[in-house]
């Protein structure tokens, strides 16, 4: 295990609603959602139409640049509906589930025996390639490469994050097949980064065949981006890729039992959740289900599916992502303040900047709402703002300015091909311009994809 790496810069969100470690229910939702937007760089291409009989990992979308990326279906029954948005746009192919589910069988395969062609085979086949993410660029991974080492991040220091210990504690023999797997198709191999909170104790600390990282510090120590900068930092050229704890787990079940089975436990979190605890789904599955949680009426509520930093508005009517194991649930910050910012007496409002006396109570966690406090303006700070909370090497005020004035030499320059729009997730946070930060890196690397990829 290698040394401790602790990171000095950052910042933990203190918000109440952290789930109960406790399994309230297993769901199995009426309907599936697969939806290509969670999917970066890719182009669907239909492979069903309504009325069409699935099983549980039969394909049914392909990429279009690269047609051997297959997307399975989390659920066996039938396909109910193709939504579309403006200019025919592909939303979300809805799969109408079994009562009792039947799976396709791909075969149990011991990875140990297997070469890459092959390990890289079955998981093209069975639908599970599309957890494995590479960067620069966050993209899908492109088969026909090899990438210098990939990274895992076995904990989260996201707000009110899920315990993997929880959710994948009882999953470590189908995460030693993962790790098997991965291990086969990069020369760096695959390197696990444990938190150093409880690495003593973590059962992941026994998983072999992998090199450990331990990180010590605040979010984001817990984002595989901030990790592999501190590892083995990307430059122009370099190739790596990162898989989830869940992704890990599935591929891991793919060469165990030898079929396709993404069903994960996600934590419902939150201020205004009710109950916080545990539900076990499917990706893709209604957050209707999740009713119990925001008492039945999403009035006044906002619903997201991941955390609060990166997670996605999807609303009553969304559904759970395909990457997130966590549900947050916010109220909507309509109250005005009497007095507004010039009231210092802001007991119950966090500020990492001491702008009120809230700072007095270190320990105090806060019942926090979607209200920006203002509105966005001209950026008026020093790099050395956001720097105080980012534990990168690069300038984040200056790739972001970058960003904006679409300028890939400066992009480069400042550290594009190191970071993902949820890195900086954190300034976006503490920024007082109230700038939608992650959209801008986002469409710098659109930029970057379109004219460098």
């Amino acid at each position: 295990m290698s040394k401790n790496i602790v990171l000095k810069k950052g910042l933990d969100l203190p918000v109440t609603g952290e789930a109960e470690l406790r399994l309230s229910k297993s769901a199995s939702p009426d309907i599936v959602a697969i939806e290509p937007a969670c999917f970066k760089g890719f182009t669907p291409r239909l492979l069903v139409k309504e009325g069409d009989r699935v099983l549980c990992g039969s394909p049914v979308m392909a990429d279009k640049k690269n047609p051997d990326i297959l997307f399975a279906s989390p659920a066996s029954g039938t396909v109910k509906e193709i939504s579309r948005g403006e200019k025919r746009k592909l939303l979300a192919v809805l799969i109408q589930a079994d009562e009792k589910q039947e799976c396709l069988d791909f075969g149990a395969k011991d990875p140990s025996g297997l070469d890459a062609a092959r390990i890289k085979a079955a998981l093209l086949e069975s639908g599970l390639w599309p957890f494995i993410i590479q960067r620069p660029y966050g993209i899908l991974a492109d088969p026909a490469s090899t990438p210098k080492a990939i990274f895992v991040s076995a904990f989260s220091t996201a707000p009110l994050a899920a315990s993997p210990e929880f959710t994948l504690g009882d999953r470590m023999a189908d995460l030693q097949k993962g790790v098997d797997a991965l291990a086969k198709l990069t020369p760096g191999g695959v390197h696990i980064s444990l938190n150093a909170k409880n690495c003593a104790t973590t059962p992941f600390a026994g998983l072999k065949n992998a090199t450990f990282h331990v990180f010590e510090g605040k979010h984001p120590a817990g984002n595989v981006g901030v990790q592999i900068s501190h590892i083995s930092p990307i430059v122009k050229g370099d190739t790596v890729w990162t898989v989830s704890m869940e992704g890990l787990a599935a591929i891991g079940h793919l060469f165990a039992k030898g079929n396709y089975c993404v069903r994960r436990k996600v934590a419902v979190t939150g201020p205004a959740a009710i109950e916080p605890n545990y539900m076990e789904v499917l990706p893709g599955t209604p957050m209707r289900v999740f009713a119990s949680h925001f008492g039945g009426d999403s009035e006044g509520v906002r619903i997201i599916s991941g955390d609060i930093l990166t997670g996605r508005t999807v609303g009553e009517k969304g559904y759970l992502g395909f990457f997130d194991n966590q549900v947050t649930i916010l109220r909507e910050g309509t109250e005005k303040e009497l007095l507004g910012w010039i009231n210092p007496l802001r007991f119950n409002l966090f500020s990492n900047d001491r702008s009120y006396f809230s700072w007095l109570l270190p320990k105090k966690k806060y019942d926090m709402d979607t209200n920006l406090h203002g509105g966005p303006r001209a950026f008026v700070m020093g790099d050395s703002y956001y720097g105080k909370v980012l534990p990168m090497d690069i300038y984040p005020l200056y790739l972001i300015k970058a960003c904006l004035a679409g300028d890939i030499d400066k992009m480069e320059k400042f550290g594009i091909y190191e970071v993902l729009p949820e890195d900086l997730a954190i300034c976006e946070f503490t920024d007082p311009s109230k700038n939608n930060i992650q959209d801008i890196v986002a469409k710098g690397i659109d930029l970057m994809l379109k004219e460098m990829a």
